[in-house]
């Protein structure tokens, strides 16, 4: 077996790499069918974890991920793919970027180059006799250049300015930029075998930008596809960015429109440093700033995120959010992002106070990735539905690795006046069958109801739950001062998932200590958040498929999502009072259609 300093620099070894692990063959057991989400994306078989180049490209959405195809453990990185209309219907599409002898493809992220300012897709012929330059037939780059120029108190023709005349950056003194590139013809090119593009008519296309990992080095590379984001072609002077660490990776990149370029967010991770590039051509990066350290303690910063967000009930009011996965070293253990709220000026991110936040009370949502290009700039993203703590010895053995719902992004003022991430799921609704029927109004205290729901389906439940008020709030053994109120999925096997509210304490709790179908020494059984402060009203949205639980708590403002492993279904809903009656009410009750063609329970 290779030895740990012959993997990347990585928290976490990387199994898949070590000898032997490739050619053993995945055994299929009734685990991979009974875990299997039918409406949460996974891979048909080998591992997944991170969400990598997620873009919306007018026609379709690309989910790019960390793949290995070959075991269900993690290593021999490539990038896997699927694309989907609606975000929960997604077709498998052969692998998009390859481990090759450089190195294997690490995380990353996907821009759409419409005007060809990286000069790497093949020039459209100018019809147009007008649309020519000094030097020869317009090129969208150039055209970038001369837009520039003024801004910039220099003359178009000016070499230095040229994206096709500038060196490419390299750590050589006497020749610090490089060499010269010339932008491939079609002759070129490997021959296209894929379907049609899905893109409109452009001068570019789609252009990824990812880490190459060797025991070494981690360099940034640039790679574009020909045809619509099926394949990537890496250009030809990589890597575009390399200052000579081994712990430099995943980059994401989106344009800055008030300063008119690229910016790129990269971190340092075992320096806990986030790095901040420009550039106006996609191949040539000038270095900004830092950010960090700052946030949590812990191994590995990983998977940066800046995106500017807008907060509810204020109008037109923005604020730029910085995310940060953090492996380990998160509260709950283990993996964990964490999130900043402040301001960028197209160089540098400045936090607004002190304040960090985590994007969820439980602990397995990680490395999340915001989708470029959507409408309306809307914020949208996936995240990695596992922890690095135990993800490799779940259950299931022939697959590993799911993604969360596809989840919106706003801000919004807590009742301490913090500005708070929201986080709600996306498109739900066209997924719902014929609702449940399950009529609550009143459960008086000691009391309960319950309803058959199907098993190995997916199923939403939503409620807005008011716990009576007690008199005379003492002590009351396990019920609470106040009173609790219990959510719980069980099983005839005497199984139970409960989400449970104390009204004393007004905070949310989430147990899934009582399922038998895994049990390891970081699978934390129990977590909780603390909701509106002296409040006994709270709303929920569970969505539970498969050994997938998600909860959204009063609109977003507070999420868990957890792996959850029962021996076998849960096909049974009780809401119980202990000390203190409840009123419900909005309850909606709905099985959710499988969307995702895999073999499930279902």
């Amino acid at each position: 077996m290779t030895s740990h300093h012959d993997e990347p620099s990585n928290s976490h070894q990387e199994f898949g790499n070590h000898l032997g692990v490739a050619s053993q063959s995945a055994v299929r057991t009734q685990s991979d069918y009974l875990y299997r989400p039918t409406i949460h994306f996974t891979p048909q078989n080998g591992f997944m974890n991170d969400p990598n180049g997620l873009i919306f490209d007018g026609q379709a959405y690309h989910l790019y991920y960390q793949y290995d195809p070959f075991a269900p453990y993690a290593g021999q990185v490539h990038w896997g793919h699927a694309t989907s209309t609606d975000l929960y219907t997604w077709q498998d599409q052969p692998i998009a970027i390859d481990q090759t002898a450089a190195g294997e493809a690490y995380s990353g992220c996907v821009v759409l180059d419409r005007d060809n300012v990286s000069g790497l897709f093949p020039a459209q012929k100018v019809t147009d006799p007008s649309e020519t330059h000094a030097d020869g037939p317009v090129t969208a780059t150039q055209a970038a250049i001369d837009a520039l120029a003024p801004s910039l108190g220099k003359a178009s023709s000016d070499v230095p300015l040229s994206p096709e005349n500038m060196d490419a950056l390299g750590p050589s003194t006497n020749a610090p930029f490089g060499h010269v590139f010339d932008p491939p013809t079609t002759d070129d090119l490997p021959p296209v075998t894929t379907p049609a593009p899905t893109l409109p008519s452009m001068a570019g296309g789609l252009v990824a930008f990812y880490t190459r990992a060797t025991p070494q080095k981690q360099t940034q590379y640039l790679a574009w596809s020909p045809d619509g984001g099926k394949r990537f072609i890496d250009y030809e002077h990589n890597p575009v960015l390399d200052i000579g660490l081994n712990s430099f990776r995943d980059p994401k990149v989106f344009w800055h429109e008030p300063s008119g370029k690229w910016v790129m967010v990269v971190v340092k991770s075992r320096a806990h440093n986030v790095a901040f590039y420009g550039s106006i051509d996609l191949k040539h990066w000038m270095h900004l700033s830092d950010f960090g350290p700052a946030g949590l303690f812990g191994v590995d910063y990983e998977c940066p995120n800046l995106i500017e967000l807008p907060v509810e009930e204020e109008r037109e009011s923005t604020r730029w959010v910085l995310f940060v996965s953090v492996n380990p070293g998160g509260p709950q253990g283990g993996s964990v992002t964490q999130y900043f709220v402040g301001h960028f000026d197209g160089e540098r991110f400045i936090p607004e106070n002190t304040v960090i936040g985590l994007t969820d009370f439980a602990k397995d949502s990680y490395a999340m990735q915001v989708y470029e290009n959507m409408p309306a700039n809307e914020a949208v993203y996936f995240a990695w539905f596992g922890n690095w703590q135990y993800c490799e010895e779940v259950p299931n053995r022939s697959w590993r690795g799911l993604m969360t719902l596809p989840r919106t992004l706003s801000l919004r003022r807590d009742d301490m006046n913090w500005l708070r991430l929201v986080q709600r799921p996306k498109g739900l609704e066209q997924l719902r069958e014929e609702p449940i029927p399950f009529k609550v109004g009143r459960i008086g205290a000691q009391s309960g109801v319950q309803v058959s729901i199907p098993a190995g389906q997916a199923i939403e439940l939503s409620l807005t739950v008011t716990v009576d008020e007690r008199k005379n709030p003492q002590p009351d053994g396990n019920k609470g001062r106040a009173g609790r109120f219990l959510i719980v999925f069980s099983n005839g096997q005497g199984e139970s998932l409960s989400i449970g509210f104390d009204a004393f304490s007004a905070q949310l709790w989430l147990d899934r200590g009582d399922l038998q179908g895994f049990s390891q020494p970081f699978f934390t059984e129990r977590f909780s958040t603390p909701l509106t402060a002296n409040s006994r009203r709270f709303s929920l949205k569970i969505v539970l498929d498969a050994c997938a639980l998600e909860i959204f708590v009063n609109e977003g403002l507070s999420v868990g999502t957890a792996l959850v492993f029962p021996s076998g279904p849960l096909d049974t809903l009780s809401l119980q009072a202990t000390n203190a009656g409840a009123t419900v009410e909005n309850l909606s009750l709905y099985p959710l259609r499988k969307t995702m063609d895999r073999p499930t329970a279902m």
